[in-house]
């Protein structure tokens, strides 16, 4: 193993990691955001238990975030200092933006609204909700916009030492490769925070049938009954699982119809600006038309010639890239050669890019991760829409079916658009290579940067090998205390989160001054 190696290793682990907290983050943040907008219009007590509950696995993952966000900062400086010297100027506007804008209003006033329950007024409690959640998104938008210039650089001119300048800042800020990314990302958010109300959800009714709480009719239809020992499991506790469940399958279906057509954008946009992600993704060794369905291969390979097709549409593959039913796409074999034209055979000769200077370049990325990684994002975005529908079709009656084998399928369920969002992720990065800024077809010329060239010259194996073991293992400790309390307050429902209902004091006096210590039960 050489330093670029490891360092690859060391950034892919940390961004994939910190990753599994970041859509839980944004989705599960826009529904508390619309469960506490509903209790405060409505009064409906169901909606503060929503609320509090569901607001307290939100806090949970999200400190969990922030810790591992920022060792992401960090590595830039230490690992890739060549890499942040040649995107600084560019980096500069939308990062700086992101912490001092984005960050600092989402941090603040999601302080404000863990401390502020009985201490502010509801609308301006509320509002302090909806400026943190706003302020994720505003955050996230930043950061896929820095992303999306290494896939496509834009607004910059070629400076004297070859070091791109930013020269439009709204052209940065609306790349057409960030706006897709953008919406992409979000959406898929959603789908990741839809399936989790829907299993965690699913859960408690199962739950509550099998503790005898709910019944059902001869007609299959529940009735709603309560367990005055157990704090929080009365007929009110029956409303927020099904509200949740049912909330949580709406949102799946909805926001991964929405994945499909920003997918499908960015799909198109991909064609045009990284061809040989594309080709690679659908194992298209030859320009034609036609679609992949099954391709097998050897593990690891960038040779064509290991490739076979086992079931293809024909046409398709030029309606995914253009629009129009059998135009052809150009395959891998016609791209190498015009990569080699227009960037080199061979890695150049200078100092900065250490042992690999010389070498041959490898344009055709991992095709066995970029097919797959394509197909498992899509696939499993799939088996969620397809979940949530089933999931309103057997709750129609009021509650979920007494079989404990669905229920688990239910909790499994929560893991399919976590592994979308890496698969596509990792789509996205590897499918890249070898380039860490790539070029812009249409864009400045030169305006690209190889991975081999961005390490930093002064770091050695072993330092690097000592980071990626210390994170992996800090990490795993860090990714054991989250699991831990996610599944202590899953397992306590509302009432891990609502101390007050083992109290006489009704959760609707949640504003008055004698129980505003509640709060610090809340947050922590």
């Amino acid at each position: 193993m050489d330093v670029l190696d490891i360092a690859r290793w060391q950034f892919g682990i940390v961004t994939v990691y910190h990753f599994l907290m970041v859509p839980l983050t944004l989705g599960l943040g826009m529904m508390v955001a619309i469960m506490q907008t509903r209790w405060v219009r409505t009064g409906d007590e169901k909606f503060l238990r929503m609320t509090k509950f569901w607001g307290k696995v939100y806090l949970i993952n999200f400190i969990i975030g922030v810790a591992t966000g920022l060792v992401q900062e960090f590595q830039f400086g230490m690992a890739w200092s060549e890499y942040s010297r040649f995107v600084g100027d560019v980096f500069g506007a939308p990062l700086a933006m992101e912490g001092l804008l984005a960050f600092f209003v989402e941090s603040t006033f999601l302080g404000i609204w863990i401390f502020g329950w009985g201490r502010l007024r509801k609308g301006l409690h509320l509002a302090a909700l909806w400026c943190a959640v706003i302020g994720s998104w505003i955050s996230a938008f930043f950061i896929i916009t820095a992303n999306s210039w290494m896939q496509h650089p834009v607004g910059v001119v070629k400076g004297p030492d070859g070091r791109p300048v930013m020269n439009d800042i709204w052209a940065v800020l609306t790349n057409n490769t960030a706006l897709a990314a953008y919406t992409h990302t979000i959406l898929g958010a959603l789908v990741v925070a839809g399936m989790f109300l829907l299993g965690i959800s699913w859960y408690h009714l199962w739950r509550r049938r099998h503790d005898g709480i709910d019944t059902v009719d001869e007609t299959g239809r529940v009735i709603v009954g309560k367990a005055d020992a157990v704090p929080g499991r009365d007929r009110t506790d029956h409303g927020v699982w099904l509200w949740s469940l049912r909330l949580g399958a709406v949102v799946a279906i909805v926001a991964f119809a929405g994945t499909v057509i920003s997918g499908d954008v960015q799909g198109k946009l991909m064609y045009e600006q990284q061809p040989m992600k594309m080709a690679a993704a659908e194992a298209a060794c030859h320009t034609g038309s036609d679609f992949s369905v099954l391709s097998l291969g050897d593990p690891g390979s960038t040779d064509c010639a290991d490739v076979v097709t086992l079931i293809k549409i024909p046409g398709a593959l030029g309606f995914l890239g253009t629009g129009k039913w059998g135009a052809d796409m150009p395959g891998i074999r016609d791209l190498e050669t015009h990569y080699v034209d227009q960037y080199g055979k061979t890695i150049p000769n200078k100092a900065i890019y250490g042992d690999m200077a010389g070498t041959d370049v490898k344009y055709v990325p991992v095709m066995w991760v970029t097919y797959w990684g394509f197909r498992l994002m899509i696939g499993l975005g799939g088996v969620v829409a397809l979940g949530g529908a089933v999931a309103l079709w057997l709750t129609r009656k009021g509650t979920v079916p007494s079989s404990k084998w669905i229920m688990r399928l239910a909790l499994l369920g929560i893991v399919a658009p976590f592994a979308a969002n890496i698969a596509g992720w990792i789509f996205t990065e590897l499918g890249r290579q070898p380039f860490v800024v790539a070029p812009n077809p249409t864009g400045v010329d030169g305006v690209y940067m190889f991975t081999a060239a961005a390490v930093s010259p002064g770091v050695t194996v072993g330092e690097l090998l000592f980071s990626v073991i210390t994170l992996s293992v800090v990490y795993g400790i860090m990714l054991v205390i989250e699991m831990f309390l996610m599944v202590k307050y899953v397992r306590g429902g509302v009432a891990s989160s609502m101390p007050e209902l083992a109290s006489p004091a009704s959760a609707d006096d949640a504003d008055n001054p004698d129980h505003r210590d509640d709060v610090l039960a809340f947050a922590y």
